[in-house]
């Protein structure tokens, strides 16, 4: 379970849904909701707090206070129980880190390798070279790992070549400064929709593959539940800006203004659109767009394009790698995505609504072509499909 599926579940518990609605939204068995919950919720006593007894209504579902309409109140005198996503995502790291390492070694064994290695680095042997000569069951990571944690008579400074380097610098990601966000934020964005009922505004995000590697940036037409994606290299502002450029370029090249197809946007605070102006203006700098951001941690503010990534994963499975995709593998995922039919439309797919409202000329534009009802394809079969070809 990721950090994204916790924090939908800290959301829910929060609104009082049950662990099966819960458990349907977030794709998972309502048993994994409930031991997620039970594993992972912590006690804590807060000014009101009078008893030790449990309270009556934590011995049944969900089990936590979050979603409990006196959990802030002065007239509940029992410990409170809480679930955290952000505490249950780090707990499960520790667990995850920690029955990955150990010492896969009796405790003969590693007191002997220990002695031959601390005496062949102390005569100046590197310690690839003790581990081979001495056929040693351990690797020389596990030994690096060991002599830092001070399993070992020697220690860094007696290796020659550890001191010398120093720890690569991790770059930091963009990310969308505080300032941008004034009067840009989610009540913001709800007090624009209230004055204008009637504008349909479109929600953006980003689909990741291989952590590190290309990514997809999406956008989603709320009024159609159309969507279409732009594959860039990173999730860098530079990357993002570029790509929204390319974008309006060729939409003002084929005769349409990117502010009549995307009035209003709504983001989250990824890196990727922390260049506000660059999807605000227009080429020559005049704003014609306006862009809102949700809250951190708040995916439910933007539920449609969150939705319709289920379609798109459903082809595509996390973890699955964008490096080899090419533009044409992204337009063709999604133009299968947008092929299929929806209840909500009486059988029609996003596509045909999305042609019905704006016009087949601008879904071209888009990337997306028509995908006849029976050769659509809604499973990584597509992928192998579009390989072979």
């Amino acid at each position: 379970m990721c950090l994204d599926e916790r924090i939908e579940i800290q959301e829910c518990l929060s609104k009082g849904m049950t662990f099966k609605a819960i458990a349907s939204r977030i794709g998972k068995d309502p048993t994994t909701v409930s031991k997620e919950v039970k594993l992972h919720a912590f006690e804590y006593k807060s000014s009101y707090t009078k008893t030790s007894k449990t309270c009556p209504k934590l011995l049944k579902a969900p089990f936590v206070c979050n979603g409990c309409s006196k959990q802030n109140h002065c007239n509940c005198i029992f410990p409170r129980r809480k679930y955290s996503a952000k505490t249950a995502q780090k707990e499960y790291e520790t667990t995850l880190k920690d029955s990955r390492e150990g010492i896969p070694l009796s405790k003969e064994e590693f007191y002997e390798n220990e002695r031959i290695i601390s005496e062949a680095v102390k005569n100046g042997q590197h310690i690839y070279h003790a581990i081979t000569a001495n056929d040693l069951s351990v690797s020389k990571t596990t030994v690096y790992r060991h002599i830092q944690k001070g399993y070992y008579e020697i220690s860094q400074i007696d290796l020659p070549r550890a001191v010398k380097f120093k720890h690569r610098k991790s770059k930091k990601e963009d990310y969308v400064p505080k300032g941008v966000k004034t009067g840009r934020t989610y009540e913001d964005f709800l007090s624009f929709i209230q004055q204008n009922p009637n504008c349909c505004y479109s929600e953006m995000d980003t689909v990741i593959g291989r952590i590190g590697g290309k990514v997809i940036m999406t956008f989603q037409f709320i009024n159609v539940d159309f969507m279409f994606g732009i594959l860039m290299d990173n999730k860098s502002a530079a990357e993002g800006a570029e790509h929204i450029r390319q974008l309006k370029q060729k939409l003002s090249s084929a005769g349409f203004m990117f502010s009549q197809v995307f009035p209003v946007l709504l983001t989250d605070n990824g890196g990727e659109f922390s260049n506000v102006f660059a999807f605000e203006n227009d080429l020559s700098g005049t704003k014609e767009t306006s862009v809102f951001f949700c809250d951190p941690n708040c995916s439910w503010q933007k539920p449609h394009v969150e939705n319709n990534h289920t379609l798109f994963r459903s082809i595509v499975p996390k973890g699955y790698s964008f490096d080899d995709f090419t533009q044409e593998t992204v337009n063709l995922i999604f133009s299968h995505v947008n092929g299929v039919k929806r209840k909500q439309f009486n059988g029609k797919s996003a596509y045909d609504m999305f042609c019905f409202t704006y016009s087949p000329e601008l879904a071209a534009i888009l990337g997306i072509s028509e995908i006849p009802p029976k050769q659509v394809i809604q499973s990584p079969k597509l992928l192998a499909h579009f390989i072979e070809k």
